[in-house]
């Protein structure tokens, strides 16, 4: 019988344990949306967990979303992320880049000039997002064009080469949390009529052409994505059927042989009953297609919960987000059953060091 602090191949990632941090948008990059030496010391401080996913890290400057967060396609992105890859593998972690393009959840200020959001709809999205002025309405999309389409899905495979590039063990796709990719499989969203639009297959056509592209690029073994079937996050209603969407969003990705599929079970950081869903379902699909593929779970886990899901073998990592802010050695923590430090709220977003890297490990809390 497994445990969380069993080691556990990932693909072609060797973990040294079962506990993943999960992305954690922070909004620290620095000039040109590029990593910071304290970005990297940030990620050091975590390298105990068993795989890193980095915060969401845009893949062209037209999928940006929120104030200060990084990029991963200029060449001094790139050089920025090696540091703190290089950082990371210092100290026998291991890391992969979130790749992320938000879709409808941006303003028009964080975009180049002349550039507005795209997504699967021209419907804008009810919702706010972090700019120079604070949080601001996101701004009105206009929908991708189908032959846009081909270059969207290069965007993501050079993403991905870039990630190699900068030392990362690997990538995760974001298809989550109602940003682009989940914006084109939910009906709820989606109005096209074009060949990305309409039926299940349709809605999930660009899903698994992009991790198609991806995968052809730099390999299954250092690719994953994460889904969130029925997170309400980003003003992503619920498909009419999600379910059967999702399931055949899995069955179609299945035979890719991803390292692993990373699940928000319920809604992102809320609810894990906020409607009904057979994860159990979604995790058979994955496994009769891939068996050796990583199945990632998500969502106000706490310790007890998340000894059981590895030991009876409903997940094979469990991933951790609020608590690796505010416990750079959760995993220690997680492992003596230890007290978890909670997350100061005020300094999440932006600023330096403050509730970033100042959090201290259990020896350097005065007694």
């Amino acid at each position: 019988m497994s445990t969380l602090f069993d080691p556990i191949r990932v693909g072609d990632i060797a973990a040294a344990n079962r506990i993943v941090m999960a992305p954690l948008t922070r909004d620290r990059a620095g000039p040109g949306r590029t990593p910071t030496p304290l970005m990297a010391t940030y990620y050091e401080q975590r390298a105990s967990a068993g795989l890193i996913v980095s915060e969401g890290t845009q893949i062209t400057a037209e999928g940006q979303g929120y104030l200060d967060t990084p990029g991963i396609y200029s060449a001094e992105q790139i050089a920025g992320w090696r540091r703190v890859t290089d950082a990371v593998h210092a100290k026998g972690g291991k890391i992969v880049v979130q790749l992320w393009h938000v879709g409808r959840i941006s303003h028009l200020s964080l975009l180049p000039e002349g550039v507005v959001p795209v997504s699967s709809t021209a419907r804008r999205a009810n919702g706010k997002t972090f700019t120079a002025q604070g949080f601001e309405t996101v701004s009105e999309p206009r929908a991708l064009r189908t032959e846009e389409i081909p270059r969207l899905i290069d965007d993501y495979r050079q993403a991905g080469r870039n990630a190699i590039e900068a030392g990362f063990d690997g990538v995760e796709v974001h298809g989550a949390n109602g940003y682009l990719l989940e914006q084109f499989m939910r009906d709820s969203i989606n109005d096209r009529s074009d060949a990305y639009g309409g039926s299940r297959e349709n809605r999930a056509r660009l899903v698994v052409e992009v991790m198609t592209a991806i995968v052809d690029e730099i390999g299954a073994g250092r690719t994953g994505i994460r889904l969130s079937p029925v997170t309400p996050a980003n003003d992503a209603a619920l498909d009419s059927d999600p379910q059967a969407m999702f399931n055949l969003v899995v069955e179609r990705l299945a035979p890719l042989k991803l390292a692993f599929i990373h699940v928000v079970e319920g809604a992102t950081g809320g609810p894990r009953d906020v409607a009904p869903f057979d994860y159990a379902a979604l995790r058979s699909r994955f496994k009769q297609g891939n068996a050796h593929g990583a199945w990632i779970v998500n969502n106000g886990y706490t310790r007890a919960m998340a000894l059981d899901a590895v030991a009876h073998g409903t997940a094979d990592m469990v991933a951790f987000g609020k608590g690796f802010i505010s416990n750079p050695d959760l995993v220690r923590r997680l492992r003596d059953d230890a007290p978890i430090a909670p997350v100061v709220r005020e300094t999440l977003y932006g600023g330096g060091a403050e509730g970033y890297t100042d959090y201290p490990t259990l020896e350097l809390i005065p007694a």
